[in-house]
């Protein structure tokens, strides 16, 4: 119901009284909007609120997604430094419900005496937000298609050409390329990988800032993809060094001189010519291999719980996540998780670290590009 000024209608008052006339009108008017507010407030709160709520829970369920996926992943990177089974739950609906509610009561009350006249308005408004959310774990051939088949190369690479530097990428994706081994999580001969394998990567970070190298991708009539790597071709830059970097690459991959662009092809020899063999690693592969690099605590280590830090050689000494440990994490973080009483996190000023972390998050959106999942649905009531 609207009330307004003249809805409060004031009798005739005696002479004796009139000096508390102006004042009377004056509350009775402030009472009457405050009336009106609350009443509108009350007929149609959801209504009001729902676009504002829209814009801010878009933003909000957002990064609250965004936060939790990067928690899920350090926790996973944790994990399997231990030698825990990962486990991976999807968020597949949210559903933000609200209510509110709203109480008003409008009096008029006339005075005698010293008592003055006055109208006042009283109301009380009530609102709560219990979200609802649904998870749906990732099994079976959806596992095994997102986190433990290696990752194609013509779904990996073409993020090089998008900018995502090519050092970071094959240090995070790829076992090995031309037969030079990239370090392993578990040990053995090549725990620390082939320095000839860091120097490649330094040549080609180069030329993919020169211009002088980039991807060929093609499909067969059976739609089977095929991707190129193409060397040289670029009139930027300093001719003398990229020319040095492309004789180097040339060199460390047994490629042929006379040729500019090479297949790619899975295997783990290293034919040379105008081939280049690259394994690739899963996702389970890539998370395993990041969590040989961070530190644990001493004691853990000595009691066997888990196997010692894996150092990197061939000029590349920092990790491609720099993942810290200790009792308690500052309150300002990138990402943190807890483990056996100690916490784990990411600092928010290692930018590296941080875009290592945004180009796996990547790497799994691709690797679950062939799955038949959908995007989690925010449902948000409007009225």
């Amino acid at each position: 119901m609207l009330m307004n000024a003249a809805a409060l209608h004031v009798p005739h008052i005696p002479r004796h009284f009139q000096p508390f006339t102006r004042f009377t009108a004056r509350h009775a008017r402030r009472a009457a909007v405050v009336a009106s507010a609350l009443c509108l407030l009350g007929a149609s709160g959801c209504s009001f609120l729902g676009p504002h709520q829209l814009r801010a829970d878009q933003v909000d369920y957002e990064r609250a997604l965004g936060d939790a996926k990067k928690r899920e992943m350090l926790a996973t990177i944790v994990g399997l430094r231990f030698g825990d089974s990962p486990s991976f739950v999807a968020v597949s609906q949210i559903i933000a419900a609200y209510s509110f509610g709203a109480q008003v009561g409008p009096t008029l009350e006339l005075g005698s005496g010293a008592d003055p006249n006055f109208a006042q308005a009283s109301g009380n408004v009530s609102y709560s937000n219990h979200p609802t959310f649904t998870f749906t774990p990732t099994t079976g051939e959806s596992y095994a298609q997102a986190y433990i088949r290696p990752l194609p190369a013509t779904l990996m690479l073409p993020l090089a050409d998008s900018g995502v530097p090519i050092d970071l990428l094959l240090r995070l994706g790829v076992q090995s390329i031309g037969g030079l081994q990239n370090e392993a999580p578990l040990g053995g001969p090549f725990a620390d990988g082939s320095p000839g394998f860091f120097e490649l990567l330094r040549d080609l970070r180069r030329l993919q800032l020169a211009g002088e190298l980039t991807f060929k991708y093609s499909t067969t009539p059976d739609h089977v993809g095929h991707v190129s790597m193409i060397l040289g071709g670029s009139s930027n830059g300093n001719a003398e060094a990229s020319n040095a970097d492309l004789t180097q690459v040339r060199s460390l991959l047994h490629l042929a001189p006379n040729a500019n662009e090479y297949e790619m092809v899975y295997g783990d020899a290293a034919p040379g010519g105008r081939q280049v063999t690259m394994v690739t690693r899963s996702v389970l592969g890539i998370l395993s291999n990041l969590g040989a690099q961070i530190d644990v605590p001493p004691e853990d280590v000595q009691k066997g719980a888990t196997t010692p830090t894996v150092k990197l050689i061939g000029g590349e000494t920092r990790p491609t996540v720099i993942v810290h440990v200790g009792k308690k994490a500052p309150p300002d973080v990138y990402a943190a998780v807890g483990y056996h009483g100690y916490e784990y996190w990411i600092t928010t000023e290692d930018f590296d670290s941080k875009y290592a972390m945004t180009v796996l998050q990547n790497l799994i959106a691709l690797a679950q590009a062939t799955q038949d999942s959908k995007a989690p649905i925010v449902t948000i009531p409007a009225s």
